[in-house]
């Protein structure tokens, strides 16, 4: 994250202030684990819905979802700011859709969706990340694309991940293939990294999608990213708080699922510089908030993020935001 954080600018909004303070930002994966770069000096996770066991406190038998919330939120604090998220004063809303193994069924994803979309008011939920996907195989008609979509006209700013099944081409992964939300790949998939137990480059989920849409939109950091770890054996069953366990706070991971977080936290800073955008705004603003990696537009899409474009530029009209 130290790194990750110099390749997208990130220091440029923190230097001005801005690390969504009061934004709510959505994680919809295996959970979230209370690490204490969460809940210290403030609890910032401040709802958890679990749609696979249906437990009612924070945890994560996975450790997926707490790295994903890691990079788009954690304060640092067992880092001395090292390993810190790109907006360390979001809230976060953890909605467990995947179980311990990291899978998931689409009625689980489809009803976590909803959950976040009734729920958008009280949190303030601004912002969602979903690092997930499974083959194409119905395109628009896909159950999960269309979830996103009505996220995405509910005013929620989705982002999902574009999956790890380079580098061939139409290899986004599902609801990546959505023509409106905003699909993340990876700038750095040259390197050979470990992903689920395989040794893999180029993994990057590549455009366009079978039905000819441009795809990704952009990309971000995702090799090798220390983030946030979790102890999956800490479940909270029935009120009942175990122990923590938690031997090493960061744990390394790979992919597009944690490319896709870092513009997520990204964005987060751009709501709360410009709290009335919608997500149209934001995506037609984010075309020219990149920087072009001289790679195939299947590849990068626009290119990679850059927060000090995010955060500077004029809108074509010559009026800010």
């Amino acid at each position: 994250m130290d790194i990750a954080r110099k390749v997208i600018k990130t220091d440029f909004a923190q230097e001005r202030g801005y690390t969504g303070r009061g934004i709510g930002v959505a994680v919809l994966d295996s959970g979230i684990y209370p690490h204490d770069d969460f809940i210290y000096p403030k609890n910032r996770l401040i709802a958890f819905k679990d749609f696979v066991n249906g437990y009612s406190l924070p945890y994560d038998d996975n450790g997926h979802g707490t790295h994903v919330a890691g990079i788009i939120g954690s304060n640092g604090l067992k880092s001395n700011g090292q390993y810190k998220g790109i907006a360390p004063e979001c809230n976060l809303i953890g909605i467990k859709i995947l179980n311990e193994k990291g899978s998931g069924s689409t009625s689980n994803v489809l009803a976590g969706i909803q959950w976040m979309i009734d729920n958008k008011e009280k949190y303030n939920i601004k912002v969602a990340n979903l690092s997930i996907g499974s083959p194409d195989n119905q395109g628009e008609d896909d159950p999960m694309v269309r979830a996103v979509n009505a996220a995405w006209d509910a005013g929620i700013i989705m982002l999902v991940a574009a999956g790890n099944d380079g580098p061939k081409n139409k290899s986004i992964t599902s609801p990546g293939i959505s023509r409106k939300v905003i699909t993340v790949g990876a700038s750095d998939d040259q390197k050979t990294v470990d992903i689920h137990g395989d040794i893999i480059s180029n993994y990057s989920g590549r455009g366009p999608t079978k039905a000819c849409i441009k795809k990704p939109d952009v990309v971000a950091p995702g090799s090798n990213i220390m983030s946030c770890a979790s102890d999956t054996k800490y479940i909270p069953k029935n009120g009942q708080l175990p122990m923590k366990q938690l031997k090493e706070f960061y744990v390394k991971k790979s992919g597009t699922s944690m490319s896709t977080p870092m513009v997520a936290g990204a964005l987060t800073l751009l709501i709360e510089k410009n709290p009335y955008m919608t997500p149209n705004d934001v995506k037609l603003y984010l075309k020219d908030c990149t920087n072009d990696l001289n790679f195939p537009q299947e590849q990068q899409g626009w290119g990679l993020i850059d927060i000090q474009k995010l955060l500077e530029r004029r809108m074509n009209d010559g009026k800010r935001y």
